[in-house]
């Protein structure tokens, strides 16, 4: 039988979110979710029973996201045959091409990794499931809005594997700006047809 925490471990940052951002009957999509119900900041995208998305706080590159599992798993072998777990891993599936979808539509990126780690030697920082969508900016192109936010310039142009390069803190301000947006674009996707999980 499962207690309340072996769904969410106090220790682990990503159940402090899930717990701290609810689902919602209405919209997978929060309306406007406060990022300042956590310290740092979270910028939250998407919120729904089983998985949640909001913005990486030491981002590779603008726009850097992470899907997640609302209950707690470590790495993708925890995720049983029991109907629960089914239900969680067929939410980051469907979800997994929506969110692709809108962060090329926010950010105007052509390529993009989905990176998932498992494991402290596999580079798994957060000892929860999570994927990470990073946008690879094409050389010589800017930003949305002209501005590459607190980037390192080089790594806008390099083709490096993840995990490699400066990671900066994401700036707050500019963490409410594309998460309003991805949430915008999200909202549009799922209105056009996308039949993902709420």
């Amino acid at each position: 039988m499962s207690t309340l925490q072996d769904y969410y471990p106090t220790d682990c940052p990503f159940c402090k979110i899930a717990t701290a951002y609810p689902s919602s009957e209405t919209s997978p999509i929060p309306s406007s979710p406060d990022p300042e119900k956590l310290d740092p900041q979270c910028h939250m995208i998407l919120s729904t029973p089983h998985v949640l998305a909001f913005l990486d706080i030491l981002p590779i590159a603008p726009g850097h996201i992470l899907l997640t599992t609302r209950k707690h798993y470590r790495t993708l072998g925890d995720l049983h045959n029991d109907d629960e777990a089914k239900q969680d891993a067929q939410a980051l599936g469907e979800w997994l091409p929506l969110l692709s979808r809108a962060l090329c539509k926010v950010t105007g990126i052509e390529d993009w990794n989905i990176v998932q780690n498992n494991g402290e030697r596999a580079a798994q920082v957060v000892p929860h499931i999570h994927f990470h969508f990073i946008p690879r900016y094409q050389e010589g192109r800017r930003d949305v809005g002209g501005k590459m936010g607190r980037l390192d310039p080089g790594m806008a142009k390099s083709w490096r594997m993840f995990g490699r390069g400066t990671r900066e803190e994401l700036d707050d301000e500019e963490g409410l700006e594309m998460a309003l947006r991805l949430r915008e674009a999200l909202g549009r996707e799922v209105g056009m047809g996308g039949k993902a999980k709420l």
